[in-house]
């Protein structure tokens, strides 16, 4: 079929300069919140209120539909097609080889860029397949439904891609989370959230599964070989894999009303299938054939297994029953039913067990009251997850909202412990001493002190990352990012990032560099260990807002993570959440004093500072109120 140029999009109101946006500096604001003693009550608006009360899963005969369903499209197109099926949470319930399908697979976003994990072609296709299942079901939810090409739309220097001069997208390097190597992600057993072999994916093939409305799982294919992502979205391209994922979630597709194309980031329209112009009829698909099952280690015996529903105790998400309960908050669970994260005084002795509870409610009685930006219907709350982690970077306490996209769960803790890491005195010396990442293509390594010695040069300061700075998520993204300001294309790169002419979603620059060594041990089977050699990021750094340190005075004593419905929002809950709960403890925890955050700095020549946080206009979907975060 032939491409077709794409409709026009809505655009985003402009600012005058894209260093204009940059300039905006950091939020700060007192204008009152949402405090949680009392408690104001939860006002929960997902798009499936009856889904916690009516979970619903998929089952074996599903799962053999979906499978069937798509070596249908596939034979129609004369192609062969490696497949897989996850629940929501992850498990993967079947993994499946056509006959002659290509064993292995090409990394590469098409701009003949070297390093990173550009040009890796020795993998398994399973594991690509695996990857794009999980994304579609880990991005979406009751109330938005996002494929792996609505990430690759999201995750590019520009926004929207192909937009010379415009940010990055919103959830840009999103794709370096729900790692095998990562120690929050489950990786045995059948409770969630389970781990991505490669991430999230960014190349079309990777669509969520509904069942009645409700999100069960996602199926990911791979036929030609190519593990990529679209980097021009204004033209129509069907693509092989993408179709091959309609037809086998036809039965089990999207509600309209929730697809990405339903839903807007920054005034843009997101983008879910360039066709479903299918040319097999599913209902009338083969018999299934059993034959083409096969065993992925770690990840399916290579036998079809049921999926779990989502929100009883065996998905390893449930209703919190104990201190959050009354703010309907959603908690992980073990294979015991245990819960995994309560709130605790963290290991260092700095933050004790009600200063992290309450740091945690008030949290999640802003997200309670924030309204959503990716989620329909309009006017729905925010839907995150939050961890507080302690100095160690441990996690002392994660709460969730009932619908909160499981992608979220590994960024939040990310995101908080980015903010931790770089806020202290020691992230100098210890990614000084981090061992280089070792590229499987080409034969090469790439040396992590390398982005300490050029952020110093870049800030003008010999004692950046050792000085006591605190940085939030949102001023690592800053640094992280491929042009400096964010999107003025043509300015050298950030220091933790790859120039431009060796950058790309694949080769993003320090956040990719330290987890490569654990992501390739965790792909070759390797002893299991973490994703970086820091023990306090052990799941790797995220670049994108939603993370802020904790103080006690000048003293660093954590730091608060968000990941859900729009990044700032993340901001806001965790800015505001920790603003409320240090005035309503009265113990000195706080956010950074103003005097030492990120926001200060000016890298010399740039005449651009880094932000902190940025909160949302019209914040609340049950008052008015505007400036929330002023003057914090």
């Amino acid at each position: 079929m032939a491409a077709r140029a794409r409709p026009s999009v809505p655009t985003r109101a402009r600012l005058a300069a894209c260093a204009g946006l940059i300039l905006l500096g950091a939020c700060g604001g007192g204008g009152g919140g949402f405090e949680s003693g009392p408690p104001a009550p939860p006002v929960t608006t997902p798009a499936c209120a009856s889904c916690a009360t009516n979970p619903d899963n998929l089952t074996i005969a599903d799962v053999q539909t979906i499978l069937a369903q798509a070596v249908g499209e596939a034979r129609a197109h004369n192609a062969r097609a490696t497949l897989a099926v996850t629940d929501r949470v992850g498990n993967v319930l079947a993994v499946y080889q056509m006959k002659g399908a290509g064993a292995t697979f090409t990394i590469t976003d098409g701009r003949a860029v070297e390093g990173g994990l550009e040009n890796v072609n020795i993998l398994p296709a399973t594991l690509a397949a695996i990857a794009e299942a999980v994304t579609g079901a880990y991005l979406s939810s009751n109330g938005n439904a996002f494929t792996t090409r609505t990430a690759g739309q999201i995750i590019q220097e520009n926004f929207n891609p192909g937009e010379i001069g415009q940010p990055g997208g919103p959830l840009f390097g999103v794709q370096f989370s729900q790692l095998p190597c990562s120690d929050l992600m489950q990786n045995a057993g059948s409770v969630g959230p389970r781990a991505s072999p490669l991430g999230l994916a960014a190349s079309p093939g990777g669509l969520p599964l509904y069942k009645g409305g409700v999100l069960v799982g996602g199926i990911g294919a791979i036929a030609d070989g190519l593990y990529t992502i679209d980097r021009n979205i204004n033209v129509i391209a069907p693509a092989l894999n993408e179709l091959i994922a309609v037809a086998g979630a036809t039965g089990y597709a999207a509600p309209a009303s929730i697809r990405a194309n339903m839903i807007t980031a920054g005034g843009l329209a997101l983008r879910y299938v360039d066709s479903e112009a299918i040319l097999s009829v599913p209902s009338q698909h083969a018999a299934f054939d059993s034959s083409g099952l096969v065993a992925v280690a770690g990840f399916n015996p290579g036998a079809i297994q049921s999926g779990t529903a989502f929100g009883e105790p065996s998905s390893g998400i449930r209703a919190d029953t104990g201190a959050l309960a009354d703010l309907g908050a959603y908690v992980l669970v073990d294979g015991t039913n245990a819960v995994r994260f309560p709130a605790t005084a963290g290991t260092d002795g700095l933050l004790s067990q009600n200063e992290a509870l309450q740091i945690l409610r008030n949290a999640v009685a802003v997200a309670n009251h924030a309204r959503a930006q990716i989620r329909q219907p309009l006017n729905s709350t925010a839907q995150v997850s939050i961890f507080v982690v302690d100095t160690n970077g441990n996690p002392i306490a994660f709460a969730r909202s009932m619908d909160a996209p499981v992608f979220g769960i590994d960024v939040a803790l990310q995101k908080a412990r980015t903010a931790l890491f770089f806020s202290g005195t020691g992230a100098a010396a210890r990614l000084l001493a981090e061992a280089p990442a070792n590229y499987l293509v080409p034969p090469a390594q790439s040396s992590i002190a390398a982005y300490v010695t050029a952020s110093q040069s870049f800030l003008g300061n010999p004692s950046a990352f050792a000085d006591g700075t605190a940085y939030s998520a949102r001023a690592i993204g800053n640094l992280a990012r491929p042009f400096f300001p964010d999107g003025v294309n043509g300015n050298p790169p950030g220091p933790l990032s790859k120039p431009f002419v060796n950058w790309s979603v694949f080769d993003d620059g320090l956040q990719l560099d330290l987890d490569y060594n654990g992501i390739t041990n965790a792909l070759t089977g390797g002893a299991p260990a973490a994703c970086t050699g820091l023990a306090q990021v052990k799941n790797g750094i995220q670049i994108f807002p939603g993370g802020v340190p904790i103080y006690r005075g000048s003293t660093l004593v954590g730091a608060i993570g968000v990941s859900g419905d729009g990044v700032d929002q993340d901001d806001m809950v965790a800015f505001l959440g920790l603003a409320n709960a240090g005035a309503a403890l009265g113990t000195g925890v706080a956010n950074a004093p103003t005097a030492i955050r990120a926001d200060r700095i000016t890298p010399p020549g740039t005449g651009t500072s880094l932000l902190y946080v940025q909160c949302p206009q019209a914040p609340f979907v049950d008052t008015d109120q505007q400036g929330v975060c002023n003057g914090i």
